[in-house]
């Protein structure tokens, strides 16, 4: 698809791209880190409570408090996080500066697969103006620079799984779709959300392929028998210790929890947190962590049930404020949250582009559209019905910056066979 050659050029322009992101990124931690050397800070920063227990010898637990095993994190991005801490020390200004980096390397190479999608669909034009983008993003700098926890990993699995399964329409090899199953459980293991469209992509892609008339049962088992191998320890693990099946994260009860009960004032009810309420706190490490979530998940839906009209404004609420971070104008809230306004312009904007972008696709390519529908709009379900954070659409970001790049740069584009 496009106008303008795909040819490789000797030097590749993302990887400028991708020096200037992390040169940029660095630069500004250097005057962020410090919101996470504070001891309120890193004794909630729930990542680093485990990571600390990994490196204590206690095991994978203590999320809230010294509670013992837990399921509440995905293993991936904690067990980084103890690997740091083992080289720089538990929570020492070095080891914060370290995550930050990392999160900041995370967020800078995915200049890479942001240029190589917009190259391979929509010409070297489209890809200059997608990969630049995401180099200086708001999102992918502030995100990537001060905020240590695993979005900036996601963010990089997800766009990487997207350029892959895309190019899985023209692969046979078992070796291929083998990989992408590993490739696609051990982005469950850092951020299980993601199982909402990466089983989605592939099964377009095998849809592509049945409709092309190309081999697809091997390839599916192939991809579907990796994934559960990759994630069949952690499982495992899960069933070991708490005797109930967890596919990846226990927390979900919590979540639904903090969401629904009646708190419109912000997104979430903060205040209903373990890490925030010592009933809440007690009561996990009186009951355990399977009991205690399965509580909260009843409580939930209690309130649910006896509140629907509730609940709908409350999930419409929500979906606005994924898109376009629009929560309250009121001067109450903007107190605690002066950063709003600048952020609804940003979120907005971007997401306006993004849905030219895509309707733009649509016309040029269907069966690539579809993709980028899928990840947009199932990515995000299970926030809607539970609650957002601002964080929680961010993987999101680099694709939308692609299509944001179709909608200002490919005005010259014109349908053609997919790459």
């Amino acid at each position: 698809m496009g106008t303008e050659s795909n040819a490789r050029s000797p030097s590749q322009p993302y990887l400028l791209m991708a020096v200037v992101a992390l040169a940029v990124r660095l630069a500004v931690i250097s005057f962020v880190y410090t919101d996470w050397t504070d001891p309120f800070v890193l004794g909630h920063w729930a990542f680093g409570l485990v990571a600390q227990s990994l490196v204590t010898g206690h095991g994978f637990g203590n999320v809230f408090a010294q509670t013992g095993p837990t399921a509440v994190l995905p293993p991936v991005y904690a067990y980084l996080v103890a690997g740091i801490f083992k080289v720089f020390g538990i929570e020492t200004k070095a080891a914060v500066i370290a995550v930050l980096s990392l999160n900041s390397v995370f967020s800078a190479l995915t200049c890479v697969p942001v240029f190589l999608i917009a190259r391979q669909a929509f010409g070297d034009r489209v890809a200059k103006w997608a990969g630049w983008g995401w180099a200086f993003s708001p999102y992918g700098i502030y995100y990537g620079a001060d905020w240590a926890w695993s979005t900036c990993l996601v963010t990089l699995e997800l766009t990487w799984l997207f350029l892959w399964a895309w190019r899985l329409e023209k692969s046979s090899r078992t070796r291929d779709w083998l990989l992408f199953g590993l490739a696609g459980g051990f982005t469950a293991l850092t951020e299980p959300v993601t199982l909402a469209v990466v089983p989605l992509l592939g099964l377009w892609t095998l849809y592509r392929r049945w409709r092309n008339r190309k081999t697809w049962t091997m390839p599916m088992l192939a991809a579907a028998l990796a994934a559960i191998v990759m994630m069949a320890p952690w499982i495992g693990r899960n069933y070991e210790v708490f005797h109930h099946f967890i596919p990846v994260r226990s927390g979900f009860g919590l979540e639904l929890y903090i969401g629904n009960n009646g708190y419109s004032t912000r997104w979430v009810n903060s205040a209903l947190h373990p890490n925030h309420s010592d009933a809440e706190l007690g009561e996990y490490e009186r009951v355990g962590e399977v009991a205690y979530m399965d509580h909260k998940r009843e409580q939930a839906m209690g309130y649910i049930r006896a509140h629907p009209g509730w609940y709908a404004w409350m999930t419409a609420r929500r979906i606005v404020y994924m898109w376009t971070g629009y929560w309250s104008f009121d001067h109450a809230y903007l107190k605690d949250e002066p950063l709003d306004p600048p952020n609804i312009f940003v979120d907005t904007t971007m997401t306006i582009l993004g849905l030219l972008g895509l309707r733009r696709v649509f016309r040029l390519d269907s069966g690539l559209a579809m993709r980028f529908a899928i990840v947009l709009f199932f990515f995000p379900l299970a926030y809607y019905f539970s609650h957002p954070e601002t964080y929680y659409f961010r993987p999101v970001d680099p694709l939308i910056v692609v299509l944001a790049a179709v909608a200002l740069a490919g005005w010259a584009l014109r349908p053609l066979p997919s790459a």
